[in-house]
């Protein structure tokens, strides 16, 4: 039986799944911002075609801004996640010690983030005499933080999600609020349509700007493209603009089920795993049962289902429409539009893949697109008001 009060996380620690939920919180307005965003009438970017000689680029003629609270939330989201290490950690230390630490102990229980186990044994000798006993190098405690440090990831211990998270909290706190800017994640010839996205080739992670190439064709030719643009986020202090929302997904995803799992219990994560969000704008007499009726999807999660959802949207209108005996487009897009955008997804997985062009598949996909159509005919055929101008 599912272990649904989570009684591995003691009653001293309960606290955390509410900073965690919030972190998730401001992840999802931040999820919102970015929809509104990258849906916008006019697009996330303008192109034009600058003459070049025999050749015609495509030429970036505008980016659209970026409001100012996606940053803030960002880093909003990034210092609560932090917060979340640093209390656990506190409260196991106060635990662990078995009464309240003064105030010069207080100062000295903080969460490393060591690159080099050399700079993790610097840390463990760091004014050892008036450090809390269980901070003490061979303490259990300092076990459970070794095992969560940067340099145990051997190829590229800066890109361990501790080091991107103290990285990112540092820079927001003491210099600026984060970096943010629109970027390429992918583009492809519609010619040449991957078999995946996974086999795009990675385009350079740089900012959008006014006046960069896309590309360049001898003039007087057309080849039509597809491009990602998403919004990514500076890592301070290097050239690396990861895409914003998987870097928020990594580094919180790592904090809620492997950081302070590990830190409260010094084992393996166990069951079940701290909810990404619960209510916690309401008091509850039962905290852990207003956890096990939490969700166990991120704000990332349904941020990428949203923007899958409205894309989706917008492919099905435009294919449903092209077949004979369809609705109009507006009453296509109405009945897309009432359906959630997990039932808009699950449709969208009835129509397979065909690189091959397999007339078995092809035969089938007409099938599942004749039944999407007459879905639609018979919502238009309903009277429903939203479907009929």
């Amino acid at each position: 039986m599912t272990d649904s009060t989570h009684h591995w996380l003691p009653d001293r620690h309960l606290g955390v799944a509410a900073t965690l939920a919030h972190a998730d919180e401001l992840i999802g307005q931040l999820g919102d911002l970015l929809f509104d965003y990258q849906t916008q009438a006019n697009g996330v970017y303008g192109l034009c075609k600058v003459p070049a000689g025999l050749f015609s680029r495509t030429v970036v003629e505008r980016v659209a801004p970026i409001p100012r609270k996606v940053p803030l939330l960002a880093a909003d989201a990034l210092v609560a996640l932090r917060a979340a290490l640093e209390h656990v950690l506190f409260a196991e230390v106060e635990f662990l010690d078995g009464a309240p630490l003064d105030k010069k102990a207080a100062k000295l229980v903080e969460m490393p983030a060591s690159d080099t186990y050399e700079k993790f044994e610097e840390w463990k000798k760091k004014q050892l005499r008036d450090r809390p006993q269980s901070l003490r190098a061979g303490s259990e405690l300092v076990r459970r933080i070794d095992g969560l440090q940067p340099f145990h990831r051997q190829r590229d211990p800066q890109l361990h999600p501790l080091a991107r998270l103290v990285l990112h909290t540092n820079h927001s706190k003491h210099r600026t609020p984060a970096i943010t800017a629109v970027r390429l994640a992918a583009m492809y010839r519609d010619d040449q349509i991957p078999r995946s996205l996974r086999d795009l080739p990675l385009l350079p992670e740089e900012p959008l700007r006014v006046g960069d190439v896309i590309a360049e064709t001898p003039m007087g030719t057309k080849i039509p493209v597809t491009l990602f643009p998403t919004v990514g986020i500076n890592r301070p202090g290097t050239d690396r603009w990861p895409v914003l929302m998987t870097e928020l997904d990594e580094i919180s995803r790592w904090v809620r089920t492997q950081a302070v799992p590990r830190l409260i219990t010094g084992t393996e994560p166990p069951a079940p795993e701290i909810p990404t969000r619960y209510e916690i704008a309401v008091g509850h007499q039962d905290e852990r049962r207003a956890m096990s009726t939490g969700s166990t999807t991120s704000a990332v999660d349904r941020h990428k289902q949203r923007l899958g959802a409205a894309t989706v949207r917008i492919d099905l209108v435009e294919v449903i429409g092209q077949m004979g005996r369809s609705p109009s487009e507006q009453q296509i897009a109405a009945w897309l539009a009432q359906l959630t955008d997990e039932d808009v997804l699950g449709r969208m997985t009835r129509i397979k893949g065909n690189h091959a062009y397999d007339p078995s598949v092809l035969l089938r996909n007409a099938e599942v697109l004749e039944g999407l159509r007459d879905e639609a005919l018979a919502f238009a055929d309903a009277d429903h008001p939203a479907a009929v101008e």
